[in-house]
């Protein structure tokens, strides 16, 4: 079991990592928006390809962040049957969720995305707007990214499995239940 929690710490370090890239792609998400908006209506000058950046950094920001927030424990889940069950029976529930659903979805999504990036990289396809960017970059961002949240789905089930079994997690690595405010 330590060789998988090891494996664990290093996802959790890498969606960590991607988390942060994808807080600083909303800052610059925002910044160009305001430079473009500025430009536009001030001087009269506009690009396609300062709007098109715009929705890749948006795209950045949702494919490389979800990971980052299962890692946080941050997704939605059905509350009517966790809030009922004890912190053992959300453990397994967990557990459930994590091998029916999350990473035979996401494993799928994963393998359907990489084809529709490899021909778009393979035509180095651009935007059909005049001054527009290249397509490719933006559409690697689906199979990264449904590969990061299966990697981080693979880590949260690795330690909802210690946490069954009575290991400690390191700090930080609690899984604690909060009923969302309504």
């Amino acid at each position: 079991m330590g060789l998988l929690l090891g494996f664990s710490r290093g996802v959790d370090w890498l969606n960590e990592r991607f988390g942060r890239l994808a807080d600083w792609c909303i800052l610059l998400a925002c910044a160009i928006s305001a430079a473009n908006a500025s430009l536009r209506y001030g001087f009269n000058f506009s690009s396609n390809a300062w709007l098109e950046v715009q929705w890749y950094l948006f795209a950045a920001v949702v494919m490389l962040g979800a990971s980052h927030t299962l890692f946080r424990n941050e997704h939605v889940r059905v509350d009517i049957l966790y809030g009922l069950l004890g912190e053992r029976g959300r453990l397994w529930m967990d557990v459930f969720g994590f091998i029916a659903f999350l990473l035979p979805g996401m494993a799928l999504l994963a393998w359907m995305t990489w084809p529709f990036f490899w021909e778009s990289f393979l035509r180095d396809e651009g935007s059909p707007a005049p001054g527009g960017l290249l397509r490719w970059p933006v559409k690697l961002l689906l199979p990264v990214g449904f590969s990061l949240i299966v990697l981080q789905g693979l880590s949260e089930l690795i330690k909802r499995i210690a946490l069954l079994r009575g290991l400690a997690l390191p700090p930080g690595r609690v899984f604690t239940y909060q009923r969302p405010e309504q």
